[in-house]
């Protein structure tokens, strides 16, 4: 096998879009929640945007088993270790929805939204000291060095290393 399988390559980067998209929903949620004029449209959308990166997460790990994955190219320690940030990625991938859903839970977001009152939604500092918004706001952190550094990996194998790697990810030409 050398190419991760099409499905696997379309919610590769259907993530990546959804990802953008609830980083910018959540951007212009917390600016709105700090001037205290958030919707309630807002949280919904952010919300179905990281179910829907949760959802292909799990479909990823899933089609990971059932359809494999091309074999590494190599064994050195910086193998290793994108290995270990792809690991790393899966798990933030994971864990950042569901400390949203947390969030979302433990705060008086989760009475607005059940309620459908926009009123109840948190307003400036609302969110100081719920402590699953720290944990989603630092894990978004962390993805995003994740992003960065998996990306600084794959422009090294096409432009350094010329390797053909990035090709694994890429639809197949016909």
């Amino acid at each position: 096998m050398t190419h991760y399988s099409n499905r696997m390559i379309f919610i590769h980067w259907l993530t990546l879009a959804l990802l953008v998209a609830a980083w910018f929903f959540g951007h212009e949620l917390a600016e709105a929640t700090d001037e205290s004029h958030a919707s309630l449209a807002g949280y919904i959308v952010h919300g179905l945007l990281g179910a829907a990166v949760l959802l292909l997460t799990v479909a990823r790990l899933f089609f990971r088993r059932k359809d494999g994955t091309p074999a590494a190219i190599g064994n050195t320690a910086m193998d290793k270790f994108a290995k270990g940030v792809h690991h790393m990625l899966y798990t933030v991938l994971f864990l950042l929805p569901v400390s949203g859903v947390v969030t979302v839970i433990s705060s008086d977001a989760g009475h607005a939204l059940l309620s459908g009152d926009a009123s109840l939604l948190p307003k400036d500092g609302g969110y100081e000291h719920v402590f699953s918004h720290e944990v989603h706001e630092t894990l978004f952190t962390i993805l995003l060095v994740l992003v960065l550094v998996h990306v600084m990996g794959a422009l090294k194998h096409q432009f350094i290393a010329k390797d053909g790697l990035m090709e694994r990810m890429l639809p197949r030409r016909k």
